[in-house]
């Protein structure tokens, strides 16, 4: 029988053990929640403010039914915790869930039911979802299993990137290397992942967005389509808030804690890579009234998820439910998931799906001061961690530039992303409204009170066009989601070029590729933290799908082949990020310049006069402040001429001894002039051809 030394040394055997269907139990962990791996046993702890009782169920491997059923002792439990010790377990041999009995009122948000199978929402691993694609046989239920930690971390640390200097590279892990051109050993796998990371490298970001890596059952409601299988491609359906997405691994993982998802994150720090995460604590993938009962519903329906007068699922996520985040509980065990990422899988950051849903009431309606979004904001663990929001919801809440941050929270700019797509395309009465974009969004996020990492600029996402769809289609097509084009975003102020979709004409393509590198360099040139998708680089097309949530083929898959066909743009990518990175002027406000230059200025076809008309499409914009290494000035302007004409504009006058080099012109190839290639410019203009940026830094005579 286990014995427990006291202080003086003496043994004193441990209070006697009960017995429950043949196991030898005794009280738990009651403060750590979920199944903990002891010497001896397993340490199961579950809460529910509603529940009279709670069964333990343990199932063998891949099992249906139970071979134990441990119902948890009346005085096992404390206030609404259930803790319990279970004896003589071996992880490796079994698999879990709980039944728990309680009132059903569904007036009242009450729907338990003692015949339920629940999967534990702290299940640091959910079984049966371990072959991507594998529909399960039988009558199927979600259980976890419990894990150890064996995974050495060594002494790598995060890299510590600031939001100024990152570079952030939004990608679907098992879309970035699915693809059979793709080349990697092991497609669509975190594994598949770590074979790219010398291509990251060598493009030159230094932050990998990953798309929901939660766990998600991709198979959750399988259809088909024209005689395609469509599933649950995205992930945005979260199952488990603990638990990596096994589905995501190359090899089967057993009762190691997300071995290779740890694997992947150390080598991409290793790198000087960091890891945000796409997380999604605005609803479950239990649905409304309709889906299926996995957890939360029958654990505490009424404190996991908004409901009316009625009972019914409010839906500001356009998913069925709506998390309720603000409630205690809740809110402490978002906390607790982004803390346990932190801690056991050395995340640096996590961007927050529809995160306004994360601001709002137990009653759903908007907060001031909402307590999940400032313990986030305040809490020691995350100090150092980013957080990005998604600052809007599918209920109509918009807050980019008002969402609650306590200077700590950086938002998604969708402001930037639509005023940008819609200048640079040329529609009219826009060249202020950019020029406001390019250099930082002062007018949405003032520096005195947001200071200088608020905004995340981006033009693409996975959410909407590729870059180069963004340009080949002047309308969504999604007529493969099955849904008569009705799905996706109406609103994506793109542009055909004059053909809808894939053309061989020339002169259509060439607008196309320069609208592209227009779009990159207008990106990399602005102040803020930007973000691109994965695939833009080489022009990676959806053929005009805005929402492939649910395609998992080749309309979401990145086609690696396209890096070859279109590898001066690759180059074009990678030239522009390195020049963001050497000049940190770009980035953001550095020590003032000696030449009396103002940090941040705004220009016209005449230097000092931008133009405020609606037929002006030309902007001129010009940083200057000190180098990097405070040993000259640094002084930079870039010109976006979008007229369908070309225009000559005159450059600031520089201080004697300097001359304007042009670095980068997207109107004619060469489109980048490295250090030892630019051309000094022999005249105080320059003539923009039609449809083009220019980007030209002064350097010594």
């Amino acid at each position: 029988m286990p014995h427990k030394a006291n202080t003086t040394g003496e043994t004193h055997a441990m209070p006697p053990l009960d017995y429950i269907d043949g196991y030898p139990v005794r009280p738990g962990f009651y403060n750590d929640n979920g199944a903990i791996h002891l010497t001896e046993g397993v340490s199961f702890t579950i809460h529910s403010r509603g529940a009279a009782s709670c069964t333990l169920l343990l199932f063998p491997n891949k099992g249906a039914e139970p071979f134990a059923r441990l119902r948890f002792p009346d005085h096992y439990r404390i206030g609404d915790v259930f803790s319990m010790i279970v004896y003589g377990l071996r992880i490796e041999d079994f698999e879990y869930a709980y039944q728990m009995d309680g009132p059903y009122d569904k007036s009242r948000g009450l729907l338990f039911d003692k015949n339920n199978y629940l999967l534990d929402p702290y299940a640091r691993a959910v079984t049966d979802q371990r072959i991507w694609g594998m529909e399960p046989n039988g009558k199927f239920r979600y259980k976890a299993r419990v894990v150890r930690d064996t995974f050495d971390w060594g002494n790598i640390r995060s890299p510590n990137i600031s939001m100024r200097n990152l570079v952030i590279y939004e990608l679907h892990v098992r879309g970035f290397t699915q693809h059979s051109s793709s080349g990697v050993n092991n497609p669509g796998t975190f594994a598949g992942l770590i074979e790219k990371i010398p291509y990251l490298k060598e493009l030159g970001v230094n932050a990998v967005e990953l798309m929901p890596i939660f766990e998600f059952d991709e198979m959750y409601a399988p259809r088909e389509h024209n005689g395609r299988r469509l599933i649950d491609y995205w992930g945005y359906n979260p199952v488990c808030f603990f638990a990596p997405n096994t589905g995501y691994t190359s090899e089967i993982e057993t009762n190691r804690e997300g071995y290779e998802l740890k694997t992947l994150i150390k080598a991409l720090k290793e790198n000087g890579i960091e890891v945000i995460l796409d997380v999604v604590f605005n609803h479950t993938a239990e649905g409304d009234h309709n889906g299926k009962t996995i957890s939360f519903k029958g654990i505490d329906n009424n404190v996991y998820y908004i409901l009316d007068k009625n009972g019914d699922y409010y839906n500001f996520s356009g998913c069925g439910n709506t998390l309720n985040c603000n409630h205690p509980i809740v809110k402490a065990m978002i906390l607790e998931s982004l803390r346990y990422w932190v801690v056991n899988y050395r995340i640096d950051g996590f961007r927050f799906d529809l995160a306004s849903i994360l601001g709002r009431n137990e009653d759903g309606s908007p907060m001031e001061n909402p307590p999940l979004l400032q313990a986030l904001a305040f809490d020691p663990i995350l100090r150092g961690v980013k957080l990005v929001a998604e600052a809007w919801d599918a209920g109509g809440l918009y807050q980019v530039g008002t969402f609650p941050s306590w200077n700590r929270w950086a938002e998604w700019n969708g402001k930037y992303r639509d005023d940008m797509r819609s200048f640079l395309k040329g529609d009219g009465g826009l060249a202020l409204t950019a020029a406001r974009r390019i250099t930082g969004s002062e007018d949405i996020y003032p520096t005195e009170k947001r200071g200088e990492s608020a905004s995340v600029n981006f033009i693409t996402c996975h959410d909407g066009f590729t870059l180069i769809d963004l340009y080949s289609y002047s309308h969504k097509h999604n007529e493969a989601n099955g849904w008569n084009n009705t799905d996706g975003s109406n609103d994506n102020r793109s542009w055909n070029c004059g053909i809808e979709g894939g053309t061989d004409d020339n002169d259509i393509l060439n607008l196309r590729h320069r609208l592209c590198r227009n779009a990159c360099a207008a990106l990399l040139m602005s102040r803020g933290t930007p973000m691109f998708l994965a695939g833009d680089e080489f022009l990676n097309t959806q053929h005009g799908n805005n929402n492939p949530y649910c395609q998992d083929n080749e309309i979401s898959w990145l086609d690696w082949s396209m890096l070859k066909t279109n590898s001066d743009m690759f180059e074009f990518w990678k030239s522009m990020i390195a020049l963001r990175m050497k000049h940190d002027v770009i980035r953001g406000k550095t020590a003032p310049a000696t030449c009396g230059f103002a940090d941040v200025s705004v220009h016209g076809i005449t230097p000092r006069h931008p133009g405020d008309s609606y037929d002006d499409r030309y902007i001129g914009v010009m940083y200057a402040g000190r180098s990097t290494c405070d040993t000259r000035d640094d002084i930079i302007y870039v010109g976006l001429n979008m007229w369908w004409q070309p225009q000559r504009a005159t450059l600031p006058a520089l201080p004697e001894g300097l001359c304007w080099c042009k670095a980068v012109n997207t109107w004619e190839a060469p489109y980048y002039f490295g250090t030892e290639n630019r051309i000094p410019l022999h005249m105080d203009s320059f003539g923009f051809g039609p449809r083009s940026v220019a980007v030209f830094i002064a350097e010594t005579k």
